[in-house]
């Protein structure tokens, strides 16, 4: 039987407990899950492509059938590369599936092979994205509710930094 291999894609800066409840639903549906941190040139991220790969890997430390990488091309041409079958998706809200649904077209076009499967997120988790993580965090709101405990320190002394070089 030929192995079930998902893609769950996205640019996790920073990952979220959002991001991680798409994830481990995804580990729960297929053999192996690669969490691949697209890297877009033209975004100025707050965490460099490494830097969210290990605080991933350290929130998904506990699903072996997880593993972490990151990719600067095209996803259809990762999908190959890595024998994979399946896109997984998480939306948040209606407004999220235009966006994600033209995607999907656009990944079935050039990697027919390749479904896009989505997660509708958990209620508790429908109003959380990385730009709320990085706005409550940078005007100082506990955010450990809303990323993974095994990063949320890192994002505090980034975004703590950040201000810092804002007001020098």
């Amino acid at each position: 039987m030929k192995p079930m291999i998902a893609v769950c894609p996205g640019s996790f800066d920073p990952i979220t407990c959002g991001h991680l409840d798409i994830i481990r639903r995804a580990a729960k549906m297929f053999q192996q899950v690669i969490v691949v941190v697209m890297v877009n040139s033209t975004k100025h991220p707050l965490f460099s492509g490494d830097e969210r790969v290990e605080m991933i890997r350290r929130s998904v430390a506990d699903l072996p059938n997880v593993r972490v990488d990151r990719y600067d091309g095209l996803l259809a041409d990762y999908m190959r590369r890595e024998g994979a079958t399946a896109i997984v998706k998480g939306l948040r809200a209606v407004s999220d599936f235009e966006y994600e649904f033209q995607m999907a077209l656009t990944n079935k076009k050039l990697c027919p092979e390749a479904e896009t499967v989505f997660l509708t997120a958990d209620a508790q988790n429908m109003y959380l994205s990385s730009s709320v993580v990085k706005s409550v965090g940078s005007a100082g709101g506990d955010i450990r509710d809303f990323v993974p405990s095994a990063v949320w320190q890192d994002i505090i002394q980034r975004l703590n930094r950040k201000e810092d070089e804002h007001e020098h």
